[in-house]
């Protein structure tokens, strides 16, 4: 007796991708998604209105109303079943700032409600409508980065959104009108894991990382921090007030994580903590261990086989600091003086950073240490060798 096809579909299931039952739109998450405003474009001879998206404060993108129901349709193809907010009407007639708008509270609506359910705001579609640059718009439409200075003040700067990041950092310069001359010993970095700031490439394009630090709601992953190693070059810089400030709070940052030890000496550091005493306070600091240092988030090296290592790079030398694979340091450092260390190389696919040392008369030994921010590390040792070369102070 042959059977029905509801009981066959039960022991054989539809393959039909309209069967959406799989799909879990339960899982809620708070990302802090809005549309505050919106602007005019002219763009071939047409005038239209985008509607400008932000994510915790920062501008993502801009689209027009078309650009949203194109979105709204893509989803619902893609998630069946799921109980969609109302997009706001299409209107063929010219609209009033009024109407513009109400218009625009309820696109913030409908993002709000679809970006609460994980499996739709984590969706190719989605991503791509609040990531994916339009390169006519890009060119016309600027957009507002925020980035946090060493003494935790917030600058805003706007920029196309295809700016590098030599194009954001010269921007941010020319607004807090730091010299060009001192402006060589700071860049751009990007504020990553445990307390740690990457310095980023000069072809990148800082826009792309706020859509990438959705789960983060503060003002910015952007910094301006000091890049330099050198103490000399940094003592040449005391005459410049805003140089000093700045070296003076990110000081204090890394005496907070205690990248730098003051130890016995805190209770003096705290009393010097105003920036009315900042040339005190460097003086006090640059004798403490750690000053000077960069140290990057522990990760596995090809010479330690159980646990992980803390890398720290300073003029004087390379340190690796074993720990345990949580981080926790244990007794064991090694350091490798410069003169010691013959060359260096990246290993793309592997994710690491590999280099050469060699002992008096011993043979020649390589280190690999595995580390996402392998690139930044290698900068770091050419940025070492650069400064070497630069005549005394």
């Amino acid at each position: 007796m042959p059977l029905h096809t509801q009981e066959a579909e039960r022991l054989e299931p539809n393959e039909d991708p309209i069967n959406y039952n799989f799909i879990d739109y339960s899982e809620k998450r708070s990302l802090p998604i809005s549309i505050p405003d919106y602007h005019y474009l002219d763009r071939r001879g047409e005038r239209f209105v985008v509607f400008n998206i932000y994510m915790a404060g920062r501008h993502l993108c801009s689209r027009r109303y078309r650009e949203f129901s194109q979105l709204h349709e893509n989803l619902k193809k893609d998630f069946v079943g799921f109980s969609y907010p109302k997009l706001p009407g299409k209107w063929p007639f010219t609209l009033s700032e009024q109407q513009l708008d109400s218009r625009r509270r309820g696109l913030e609506q409908y993002l709000e409600k679809v970006c609460a359910v994980r499996v739709i705001a984590e969706s190719d579609i989605m991503q791509e409508f609040l990531t994916d640059t339009d390169e006519d718009q890009a060119n016309l439409s600027p957009i507002d980065l925020k980035v946090l200075l060493p003494d935790r003040e917030v600058v805003t700067v706007s920029v196309k959104k295809n700016a590098t990041t030599d194009q954001v950092y010269a921007a941010v310069v020319e607004k807090i009108k730091m010299r060009k001359d001192v402006a060589k010993f700071f860049a751009l970095f990007e504020i990553v894991e445990y307390n740690f700031e990457r310095k980023l490439q000069p072809n990148e394009f800082p826009h792309n990382l706020y859509t990438q630090n959705y789960s983060t709601a503060t003002a910015t992953c952007l910094a301006i921090r000091k890049w330099l190693f050198s103490i000399n070059k940094e003592l040449a810089l005391s005459s410049d007030d805003q140089a000093t400030t700045f070296i003076f709070w990110q000081a204090i940052d890394e005496v907070n994580r205690g990248h730098i030890r003051a130890d016995e000496r805190l209770y003096q550091l705290k009393a010097l903590q105003d920036s009315s005493k900042k040339h005190k306070y460097l003086e006090l600091a640059r004798e403490l261990p750690g000053y000077g240092e960069l140290v990057f988030p522990h990760c596995a090296c090809d010479s330690r086989k159980e646990g992980h290592v803390v890398a720290a790079i300073s003029t004087n030398c390379f340190k690796l600091h074993a720990c345990k694979e949580d981080g926790t340091l244990v007794g064991q450092t090694v350091e490798f003086p410069w003169s010691n260390i013959t060359q260096s190389d990246l290993e793309e696919e592997g994710m690491a950073f590999a280099f050469q040392y060699q002992k008096p008369n011993k043979n020649p030994r390589w280190v690999k240490i595995f580390t996402p921010y392998f690139v930044f590390m290698r900068d770091c040792f050419d940025r070492i060798l650069e400064e070497s070369k630069w005549p005394q102070e």
